[in-house]
Formats: structure tokens, sequence, C-alpha cells
């Protein structure tokens, strides 16, 4: 089991501009979706194997929950669980 958990500067900056999208029309359903992902990311180290491996990557430290329609991708190190993307499903993944 990991420690630590771990944005990436990306992942970090990706989440703010998803809930600055949802909130131009919605900032009540912005916040709430924020404390739904913040609440997934928060199970995670408990369970750090049971997200999906991602599939475009193969490597099993290399993982993925889905909450709506997004992605929240992860990698498993020693002592921690780095937090490496957020993106909608429909996008192409890319991590750093």
């Amino acid at each position: 089991m990991a420690g630590a958990m771990r944005w990436s500067p990306k992942a970090a900056g990706q989440f703010e501009q998803i809930c600055s999208y949802i909130a131009s029309d919605s900032p009540h359903y912005a916040r709430l979706f924020a404390r739904k992902v913040n609440a997934l990311i928060k199970t995670i180290p408990q369970f750090p194997k049971s997200g999906r491996v991602v599939p475009e990557f193969n490597n099993e430290n290399l993982r993925e929950r889905i909450f709506q329609n997004y992605r929240i991708v992860y990698r498993v190190k020693p002592g921690v669980i780095e937090i490496v993307a957020i993106t909608h499903g429909a996008a192409l993944l890319q991590l750093p």
C-alpha cells in the first residue's frame, strides 16, 4: 500500500480548468464535482491497485479511476501515489 498523495502540476491544472468550465454554467455543480472527485481520490491509497490499468500504456503502476466522463489517472510509486492527469474520457491521454 502506498502512503502519501501528490498531484502533478499538470493534473492540478487540468482539474482547475475542468472546474472552471463547469462553473461557467453552474458554480454549484462545479463545487459538487470538485468535492466528489476529491472524495474519490482520497480512497485511492486504501486500494491503489483497484483502479484499472491504463489501456494506452499497459503499465501495472499506471492506473485510472473513472468519475462521470472523466479519467483520473494515477501512478503508484513506493511510498507515494501521484495523480498525473484528469481528463475527459473522449480526450487523447498524454502524460508528462
